[in-house]
């Protein structure tokens, strides 16, 4: 940590816990016939991908998957089947985060869209007493507001120039490759998350 002043944080597998397997068979128990072809933690079809960059709004996309599920199925079971990948926020991990905050400029960059934006912040809100994940952080980024994905190099000069933040002096931490090569691109320093590790686990020296 020698030199750096900043941290950009992700999101899912990073502070949130998540588990893909969930929404996939969450979909396929709504009738979706290999969901994965669709979407998985790597890539996503048109639709996904517009959904996490602002192209298309929340009904855009449950009109779009109605075409793959049922008739008899509703808006909130696709919603909540989306949303089944969505675990929890371990108390550590935010307390960490609070703790950073004293000693670096924290920000929070996560590939999401406006549906699960509501939803982990709803659960922030009911199991931590948090209003949302912005506490946490000088400033969270969201694709769909920004409208750039990782590894997009966009995505992360739209951080690096609203603060005009030495690259060479800030930290990228994800659970990907490939947004971690696109942090390396723009100059980042970065640590590239592989569980079983923890967030937990980089920060011990200095808890």
């Amino acid at each position: 940590m020698q030199g750096i002043r900043h941290i950009i944080f992700d999101l899912g597998g990073v502070i949130l816990n998540i588990d893909y397997q969930r929404t996939y068979q969450a979909f396929e128990t709504l009738g979706v016939r290999d969901f994965t072809s669709l979407y998985n933690q790597f890539r996503g079809s048109r639709l996904f991908d517009d959904l996490e960059t602002g192209r298309v709004e929340p009904a855009g996309f449950l009109q779009a998957m109605r075409q793959h599920v049922g008739p008899a199925v509703t808006n909130e079971q696709i919603i909540d089947a989306w949303n089944a990948m969505l675990l929890d926020f371990p108390l550590q991990r935010l307390q960490l985060l609070q703790q950073l905050q004293q000693h670096y400029d924290t920000f929070l960059l996560s590939n999401t869209n406006a549906i699960h934006l509501e939803k982990f912040n709803r659960m922030l809100l009911e199991s931590r007493g948090l209003p949302s994940l912005d506490t946490l952080f000088n400033k969270a980024y969201y694709s769909h507001l920004i409208g750039y994905r990782k590894p997009e190099k966009e995505a992360y000069q739209v951080i690096l120039d609203e603060h005009r933040l030495n690259p060479a002096a800030t930290l990228f931490i994800d659970d990907t490759l490939p947004n971690i090569e696109g942090a390396q691109a723009v100059g980042l320093q970065t640590i590239h998350l592989q569980a079983p590790k923890t967030i937990m686990d980089i920060f011990k020296p200095a808890a």
